[in-house]
C-alpha cells in the first residue's frame, strides 16, 4: 500500500536522522585521542657531525645534568671491534638511568647499553623476534620508568615495547631482553629515527621519510597518541603528522633527521637535522620548538 505523503516525509526524515547520529558515532569513534599541537621553531644549535648527529636526551638525575647527544664518534672502540657500530637515539629516564641503542650489520641482535645513576654501565641484548628489523633507530622510556619503547627501520605500522633494561626487576644483562608487547599504529610510518614521551600517553617522533607520500610532507615530526600507557598489553596508536621539520642548509640535496628530545621541565622539544654534502661539517642542526 502507498504510504502517504505527510508519513512519507517522516519516515525519510528518521532515516536522515538516524545516518546522521550514525556517522556523528563513527566520527567520535575514530577521533584521536588528543588533538594535534603546534610546535613553532625557536631557535637552533649546531650539531657537531662526529658527537651530535644520531641523538640526544636529557637528564634530570643528578641535577645540573648537561643534555647527552650519540653520534659515530661517542661509540667508545670496544663496542665498535665487537661489532655494535652504530648508535642511535638514546634516552633517559626520569630516576637518572641512561640508555643507548646499538646496532651491528649483521646477526640476530640488538643492543642497549645502559648507565646507572652511579654511572656504571651495562649491556642488555636482545635476541631478534622472527620478522623483526635488525635496526635499532631509538629508545624512548615511559614516565614511569618500567618501560621502553623502540622501533624500526622502513616502513612500520608497529613501535617495540621492551621492559626498561636496568629499571624493570624484570631484566638482566644476563638473560635476553624480551619484547614485551606491540603499539599497534593506524597510520603507517616511514623511517622513524627518534620517538620521546611527552605524557604517558603520547610520542613524539621523528620521521625521517624522504617521500612525503603517507601525509603529504617528507621528514615529518609525528604526533603518536597511546590508547593506554604502555605495558605488557598491547596498546595502539594513533598517528599524526604535524609538520615537516626545518630543511635549510647552505647546500642542497638530502637532509636526514634525527634523534628528538622533550623536556618536559622546559616544555622544550629539540630535533636534530643533519644537512646534505659537505654542510653536514658546517650547518648541521639542532632545532628547538616550543609548543601552542
Amino acid at each position: 500500500m502507498r504510504m502517504p505523503a505527510r508519513q512519507r516525509c517522516h519516515a525519510v526524515l528518521a532515516g536522515l536522522v538516524t545516518l546522521a547520529t550514525a556517522a556523528a558515532l563513527s566520527v567520535a569513534a575514530t577521533a584521536p585521542a588528543a588533538a594535534a599541537d603546534t610546535w613553532n621553531e625557536v631557535g637552533s644549535d649546531r650539531a657537531d657531525p662526529l658527537t651530535e648527529s644520531q641523538g640526544l636526551a636529557s637528564v634530570e638525575v643528578p641535577a645540573g645534568s648537561p643534555n647527552r647527544y650519540t653520534g659515530i664518534g661517542t661509540i667508545p672502540f670496544g663496542l665498535t671491534v665487537r661489532g655494535w657500530n652504530h648508535v642511535g637515539d638514546p634516552d633517559a629516564s626520569y630516576n637518572g638511568y641512561y640508555v643507548e641503542p646499538y646496532q651491528a650489520d649483521s646477526g640476530g641482535a640488538k643492543m642497549f647499553r645502559v648507565q646507572a645513576p652511579g654511572g656504571a654501565w651495562s649491556e642488555y641484548v636482545h635476541a631478534l623476534s622472527p620478522g623483526e628489523a635488525l635496526n635499532n633507530s631509538f629508545d624512548t622510556i615511559s614516565p614511569n620508568g618500567s618501560w621502553m619503547v623502540s622501533g624500526e627501520w622502513g616502513t612500520m605500522n608497529r613501535l617495540l615495547v621492551f621492559p626498561t633494561p636496568g629499571v624493570n626487576p624484570a631484566t638482566s644483562p644476563s638473560a635476553n631482553l624480551p619484547q614485551a608487547s606491540t603499539i599497534n599504529l593506524d597510520h603507517a610510518v616511514r623511517d622513524v629515527q627518534g620517538c620521546d614521551f611527552a605524557t604517558s600517553t603520547q610520542l613524539l617522533c621523528s620521521s625521517d621519510d624522504p617521500e612525503g607520500a603517507l601525509f603529504g610532507i617528507t621528514k615529518p615530526l609525528l604526533q603518536i597518541d597511546l590508547s593506554a600507557e604502555p605495558g605488557s598489553a598491547d596498546v595502539t596508536g594513533h598517528v599524526t603528522a604535524l609538520r615537516q621539520l626545518p630543511l635549510r642548509s647552505s647546500c642542497s640535496g638530502s637532509f636526514e633527521s634525527e634523534g628528538i628530545d622533550y623536556d618536559r621541565r622546559t616544555g622544550t622539544l629539540r630535533v636534530i637535522v643533519v644537512s646534505p654534502g659537505f654542510c653536514v661539517l658546517t650547518d648541521s642542526k639542532t632545532y628547538r620548538f616550543t609548543r601552542s
